[in-house]
């Protein structure tokens, strides 16, 4: 249900209990379940209808830490880097003060100066997204992953596989996850995916929203326009100069006037305020790069340092090359100024590759023209134009060096694999 709306829909809405998963008519409860007393009721007009969701863990880093440590439970916790470092995320407790994604950790301590802060463990988020994901793919075969945290799933057509409608089906599917992974999701389930990914927020944690087609328009238009999918901060401020703040404003305006002022995101500011959106859920959505990032304690100008810091980047973006089984031909190196600015070098290969080694040389190629005088504050190496391996890291005959080094890192590469990564490394680590 949506907060925006009524909490009970006309009396002959159907419903369902998202405990038990029990059916029953709303007319025939006290706002509770008449099986087992829950208070967690989903009903709406068009309930049976509505097959596209859009699911979103609950502060999926800090949710994963407090479940391996139940002395978190009760205290503020955020998940980030250093002094230097951001905030990736942080529990519903730490959000009260004020704390969110991206704010500098510096900021966020002086707001919650009690909270207990944690560097992020990937291997452990990618393990439970794992684990969600296999629960999601028992749903249906249409998904589209966002994030290691969410997805949107299409369930039209699956009725007759799990016996039910879409919304029970996805309710089963929670309850599973909560079971068994041992974290919470809110949902957003409607007709299109704007409206799912809107609904989604709408009533965390552990909320079920629904928006239909005949409240669409209505429910939208007191909304901020931010609320839109693409009304970032530069066109929201330019709207807002323009006195449209509400999605209402904008139903009142036509298409033509609209792509004009806006251009193509005029179009979808005019389809968005009305409740459409024709995208489908695209479960080939492929991914474009791998990179990988630090930010310094303190800033940094010498080339030695930089270059000594690039190495174990690489490393990683090779290691999770190797895992997907893909390579690259674009190579990227990613510095951020001491005052942010950010610079951006790339150079792109006459043949793929997915190895440390050739990342780190073209890094370092990248890396050293820069170094004349500028501190950073951070640096990052990525690898897009991705491609299966087929044609990856060929023997070169002229060039011997190169096909050395590739010889040796694949020997590393069966030693980890048989004994883990951390039983060899090279001397550039130390």
């Amino acid at each position: 249900m949506s907060k925006f709306g009524p909490k009970f829909g006309p009396k002959n809405n159907a419903a369902f209990c998202r405990d038990c998963l029990s059916d029953f008519d709303v007319g025939t409860s006290d706002n509770r379940c008449p099986t087992c007393g829950s208070p967690r009721i989903v009903d709406h007009p068009e309930l049976r209808d509505l097959t596209l969701a859009h699911i979103d863990c609950d502060a999926f880093y800090a949710s994963v830490e407090k479940r391996d440590n139940p002395d978190l439970l009760s205290q503020p916790l955020i998940i980030g880097g250093g002094q230097r470092g951001v905030v990736a995320t942080c529990c519903y407790i730490a959000r009260a003060s004020g704390i969110h994604s991206a704010m500098p950790m510096f900021q966020a301590k002086k707001l919650c100066p009690e909270a207990v802060i944690l560097p992020p463990d990937m291997k452990k988020y990618s393990q439970a997204s794992q684990q969600i994901r296999a629960i999601f793919d028992q749903m249906s075969p249409s998904i589209e992953p966002l994030s290691i945290d969410e997805a949107f799933i299409d369930l039209s057509g699956t009725e007759k596989l799990h016996g039910t409608y879409a919304a029970k089906t996805i309710a089963r599917a929670v309850l599973k996850i909560e079971q068994d992974v041992g974290i919470t999701v809110s949902v957003g389930l409607s007709y299109n995916k704007f409206l799912a990914k809107l609904s989604s927020d709408f009533d965390k944690p552990r909320g079920f929203s629904l928006i239909g087609r005949a409240e669409a328009t209505t429910l939208l238009a007191p909304l901020p326009i931010s609320k839109i999918w693409g009304v970032g901060k530069v066109l929201n401020k330019k709207m807002n100069q323009a006195g449209i703040r509400q999605i209402g404003q904008l139903q009142a305006l036509d298409k033509h006037q609209l792509i004009r002022k806006y251009g193509i995101m005029g179009e979808r500011l005019y389809h968005f305020s009305r409740g459409q959106d024709s995208r489908h859920v695209n479960s080939q959505t492929r991914l474009k790069s791998i990179s990988n990032e630090t930010t310094f304690s303190k800033d940094l100008s010498d080339y030695d340092q930089l270059k000594a810091l690039l190495w174990p980047l690489c490393e990683k973006v090779s290691l999770r090359l190797k895992d997907k089984i893909k390579a690259g031909t674009v190579i990227t190196l990613k510095l951020k100024t001491a005052s942010f600015r950010q610079i951006s070098r790339s150079t792109t290969l006459e043949s793929p590759t997915q190895m440390a080694e050739m990342l780190f040389d073209v890094g370092n190629h990248l890396l050293k023209p820069e170094c004349g005088g500028l501190s950073y504050r951070l640096i990052g190496i990525g690898v897009s134009g991705l491609c299966g391996i087929e044609q990856a890291d060929q023997p070169d005959l002229i060039d011997t060096g190169r096909s050395k080094k590739i010889k040796t890192e694949r020997l590393l590469d069966s030693i980890r694999q048989k004994y883990g990564n951390e039983v060899i490394k090279k001397g550039r680590n130390l």
